[in-house]
């Protein structure tokens, strides 16, 4: 066989497995947000009024923090996970420092927003119970999460 078909079946290959991981990796956070919502809702006792509007705000919400959270602070974990950030110059620390308070202040600022959203849709209780309903929900599948690695060692 030729080295030109070789190669282009090893590119086939490679480019099916991160397709495959990608795919895997999707299935996996819609496996999240499905079992956040049966959490939310239980936790949170919507009527049927207050979930009609409360779970478009929120998924808006949680889409634009994925966002902020993943894809802009993709390069800095590129960093950390490669070991370049030993070798970063101060320059380069101090703009990745102020892009990642950048970013947390953009998570702050789109929390406060929807508090405000929320605070036309629910009672001031039911809007503190999400804050702790989803510390609780994270606590929940970092457990889980612990609890299948323990399992597989």
């Amino acid at each position: 066989m030729k080295l030109s078909k070789i190669l282009a079946i090893l590119v086939l290959f490679t480019t099916f497995n991160f397709y495959a991981q990608s795919e895997r990796m999707k299935e996996k956070i819609e496996q999240i947000r499905t079992m956040k919502v049966a959490f939310l809702t239980t936790e949170l006792d919507l009527t049927s009024a207050e979930a009609e509007k409360f779970w478009p705000v929120y998924n808006a919400f949680e889409d634009k923090q994925f966002e902020l959270r993943h894809q802009k602070m993709g390069a800095f974990i590129k960093k950390i996970k490669d070991g370049s950030v030993n070798q970063m110059s101060e320059k380069e620390a101090n703009t990745f420092l102020n892009q990642m308070e950048s970013n947390d202040e953009e998570i702050f600022m789109l929390r406060k927003k929807l508090t405000a959203s929320l605070r036309n849709i629910l009672p001031a209780a039911k809007i503190i119970k999400l804050k702790k309903s989803e510390e609780d929900f994270n606590r929940k599948l970092l457990h889980q999460y612990r609890d299948r690695g323990n399992k597989k060692e």
